[in-house]
């Protein structure tokens, strides 16, 4: 990953990424990050590891306008929360995810909110608009939907199929993205 403005150091911790990992130029990586292999950051979304650290997965796809950022030690959270991404999870147009920790085969939709302690269990479905509160577990295997989320239904074999479909599309798409900025 070479040095830009789109991607740097905070307090002298630099971004890290594994191979093949697209960022687009209008997005923000900052700080004390950690991209897995294949992963994707798409226009606008900004990922901000200045106070915390952030880890993602691979096959991480980060769409347009999406927030990750974490939240801080202090007296009123003495470890604060990192943001901890697992493998082979898509996380949709402008959906915050802020200190908080999301296993593998997840589908954050657009617009959807998950908040600082929150816990998801691999394969949910997080519904576009929802908002995973404070604290929250979401166990695996179903779809969360609503303000507060709520359990809504147990996952369909096609969904369960999607989680990984859906984030080898999103590699295949970056990967002619890298193939058109090498060229």
């Amino acid at each position: 990953m070479s040095a830009s403005y789109h991607i740097r150091a905070w307090q002298g911790v630099a971004p890290r990424s594994g191979a093949r990992v697209y960022i687009d130029p209008q997005a923000m990586v900052l700080g004390d990050v950690e991209l897995g292999d294949d992963c994707s950051v798409w226009p606008m979304a900004v990922i901000r590891g200045d106070m915390h650290r952030i880890r993602l997965g691979q096959r991480v796809s980060v769409q347009d306008g999406s927030v990750l950022h974490i939240t801080h030690a202090s007296d009123f959270n003495p470890e604060g929360y990192p943001l901890t991404v697992g493998d082979d999870v898509t996380i949709g147009h402008k959906a915050i995810l802020h200190g908080c920790t999301l296993g593998s085969r997840i589908l954050v939709g657009m617009g959807a909110m998950v908040m600082d302690g929150a816990r998801v269990d691999d394969e949910v479905i997080v519904a576009a608009g929802a908002v995973v509160t404070p604290g929250k577990h979401l166990e695996s295997g179903y779809v969360y939907a609503g303000n507060p989320a709520r359990q809504l239904r147990p996952l369909k074999e096609a969904e369960r199929a999607f989680f990984t479909y859906t984030a080898g599309n999103y590699v295949t798409l970056k990967n002619e993205y890298l193939k058109v900025s090498a060229d």
